[in-house]
């Protein structure tokens, strides 16, 4: 009787792309993602009789109990349930976060199913693109209901977690040893947005150059030094042995629409009730958009990072934080920055002087922990520390949200033009 996997192939045909070639199309967003799934046992789906049925158990298993984190998924319809019925808008929100949290981690396995049957180039385009998916569309929202300081503070949020909270668990668990990697580019692009003028149009002008930067980042990667890439990666995963996939392209596709679309309506639901819950547990909306979306955002680089130091491998848990902090300063941040303007908001990269010291606190400390080569536990202990007192700066703060109105965006525009008329 033919294996499971045979059968697959059968069905499926076999996908190109798992040589090692493939592995070059994984980030190391994928790779953390791919430390929280579970093996899926197929014997009892497969003595469904039907074919189709039996796909559609195969894929429900694959997907939705194939994560860890598959015991939050019931929060979703909870969510949903909450907001359809009027229950309270603090639980709306809640429940709306925990539901995002495994379906921020299955967009990165649907994307990595899906790059093995384009190949390496797609499937990085992909996992550049999709990779912090969650928050820029929670940031979308935000922008689409004038709320810039929830986008503002959610993306910073986003790149000091990664910075200092993925890097403590770095330093934390990590058997002690020298590091290969200094702070090097990545470190550079995060401080990037607080070194910019303070003017719109700069901003915007800025916007475009980091874009671009990012989009030469990528042909760099993808394309003209594929080779580089591939040699570390192949060094990284030389003991993992070669990997399959385990749904089909049109399932991973069609799969991956309808979770973006979940996506979308959980956070519609965080950027409604937000400031609900700010007033009913006594939490500054700052505090949440900081601290709160980026952890349910980068759960799964959380929790990869500390399985993969645990592991003793370094490579690949400095890829999960300075790969994340990378994709949100150079691509998700000004790309906010362009939509905004298109929307007719004025989202600009001025952030404020707790914002901007709180990045740059968080770059300075990450630089000189990675500078000396090291690892050991107080160096994580001191990123720890630091993420703790910038989130407790947030707290006492209570900065009041600013949102933009979109009819007094208007009239002010009209204002404007009058005067510069006369």
């Amino acid at each position: 009787m033919a294996s499971n996997h045979e059968q697959w192939l059968l069905e499926h045909g076999n996908p190109k792309g798992l040589s090692k070639e493939m592995k070059h199309g994984r980030t190391a967003h994928n790779m953390s993602s791919s430390s929280l799934r579970k093996k899926s046992d197929l014997k009892l789906v497969s003595k469904v009789p039907c074919g189709l049925l039996r796909k559609l158990l195969a894929n429900l298993q694959e997907v939705i109990l194939g994560t860890k984190l598959s015991v939050l998924f019931p929060a979703i319809p909870l969510a949903i349930a909450a907001e359809c019925y009027g229950f309270g808008r603090p639980w709306v929100f809640a429940l709306s976060l925990l539901g995002l949290t495994p379906l921020a981690e299955r967009v990165s396995f649907l994307t990595e199913q899906i790059a093995y049957f384009t190949g390496p180039t797609v499937g990085g385009l992909l996992n550049a693109t999709c990779g912090n998916v969650t928050e820029l569309i929670i940031a979308v929202f935000a922008l689409s209901k004038g709320k810039i300081d929830v986008v503002k503070y959610s993306l910073l949020g986003s790149i000091l977690s990664n910075l200092l909270l993925v890097l403590e668990l770095l330093f934390g668990f990590l058997k002690p040893r020298l590091a290969a990697h200094g702070g090097g580019p990545h470190t550079r692009a995060a401080a990037a947005v607080s070194t910019v003028d303070s003017t719109l149009q700069l901003s915007r002008a800025c916007s475009i150059v980091m874009l671009l930067a990012y989009i030469a980042y990528l042909v760099f990667q993808l394309w003209t030094h594929r080779q580089l890439f591939e040699a570390e990666e192949d060094s990284e995963n030389g003991d993992e042995g070669s990997e399959e996939a385990v749904i089909g392209f049109w399932s991973g596709f069609t799969w991956l629409v309808g979770m973006t679309v979940v996506i979308a309506l959980l956070s519609e639901y965080v950027v409604e009730t937000i400031e609900d819950a700010s007033d009913s547990w006594g939490l500054s909306v700052s505090f949440l958009s900081i601290i709160l979306l980026p952890i349910v955002g980068n759960a799964a680089e959380h929790a990869g990072a500390i399985i993969f130091a645990f592991k003793n491998k370094l490579d690949i848990t400095l890829g999960v934080a300075l790969g994340s902090a990378t994709q949100i300063a150079m691509f998700v941040v000004p790309l906010c920055v362009i939509v905004s303007w298109i929307m007719g908001n004025n989202m600009d990269l001025n952030f404020n002087l707790l914002e901007t010291g709180s990045l740059a606190l968080a770059v300075i400390t990450t630089a000189f922990t990675l500078q000396d080569g090291t690892s050991h536990y107080m160096k994580g202990l001191v990123l720890l520390l630091c993420y703790i007192v910038i989130g407790a700066c947030f707290f006492v703060a209570k900065t009041p949200l600013h949102k933009v109105n979109n009819n007094n965006l208007a009239s002010s525009k009209a204002t404007e033009a009058v005067f510069r008329s006369a």
